[in-house]
């Protein structure tokens, strides 16, 4: 999907700025919509429609993406509950609307009942001015707390995000899982502890092992080699043992400074590079 696609001219600001934050993270990955549904276990099609904004996308759809990213998700699943807040709020307003009219209509016509025995009354000509009716003074009072909800709403997203934000700038460096339900969706966490043993550098994971992974690889075995990759200087993303594209940049980008072949594969040289 081309990055310059515009959004829809109805999506709540909102929705608009959980979809833009989830654009820049596939369009640093540099994931095809056919990779990510491989990924996440959502189609293409689906991806299609929730980066285009037509469609807001599940909160499980959001955490993925999240992960294979190394993304932290609390501030995008933030973003998420209050677009889908204001999504329902926008569709139970038409239907209150019809309610709070019916129930002015019925009191109108108890307050001025028909008189069969009256004459017609005379068409107005232009002269006479037309009465102001009183459905529309009585709808002012549902638009005034309509409004002060929806300004109560936006106060509330700006303090939570910023709660957030302090909150993530605060956080230690080991990768975590951010709450128990995404916890059994998420891959097991890995914590760096850089040492070095007989002239080796080792983070402690995989036992010092040097095994040959490829892209698309997962376990100890990555996630050793992204904290090697890390205290050489460059970042692979998270620590979260999953070979994806950014720890896929990082090795072809330690290959080519160390001066080996850059294939992107972490075979014996790159490991003795590695581990120095």
């Amino acid at each position: 999907m081309p990055r310059s696609k515009t959004l829809p001219a109805e999506l709540d600001a909102e929705a608009r700025q959980l979809v833009a934050r989830l654009r820049r993270l596939k369009d640093c990955s540099e994931l095809t919509l056919r990779q990510l549904a491989t990924k996440t276990g959502y189609s293409a099609k689906s991806w299609e429609r929730y980066l285009g904004g037509t469609s807001l996308p599940p909160r499980e759809a959001v955490e993925a993406l999240a992960r294979i990213t190394g993304t932290d998700p609390a501030p995008l699943l933030a973003l998420h509950e209050i677009a889908l807040d204001t999504r329902d709020c926008h569709r139970a307003r038409p239907a209150a609307q019809q309610q709070d009219e019916q129930r002015e209509r019925e009191a109108e016509e108890e307050t001025h009942p028909a008189d069969p025995h009256s004459e017609p009354l005379a068409t107005p000509d232009a002269r006479t001015p037309p009465r102001a009716t009183e459905p529309a003074s009585a709808r002012f009072p549902h638009l005034a707390l309509t409004a002060g909800v929806a300004a109560l709403a936006v106060a509330l997203s700006a303090a939570l995000l910023l709660a957030l934000r302090l909150g993530h700038d605060e956080a230690p460096a080991a990768v975590t899982a951010p709450s128990r339900s995404a916890a059994a969706s998420s891959p097991p966490s890995y914590t760096c502890r850089i040492s070095r043993i007989d002239g080796r550098w080792s983070a402690g994971i995989n036992k010092g092992r040097n095994t040959e992974i490829l892209y698309g690889a997962t376990g100890a075995d990555v996630a050793e080699a992204q904290c090697l990759l890390r205290r050489a200087g460059i970042t692979p993303g998270g620590i979260d043992g999953m070979f994806g594209p950014l720890t896929l940049r990082a090795v072809k980008t330690f290959q080519q400074r160390a001066g080996l072949a850059v294939d992107g594969m972490l075979g014996p040289r790159s490991w003795k590079a590695l581990r120095g």
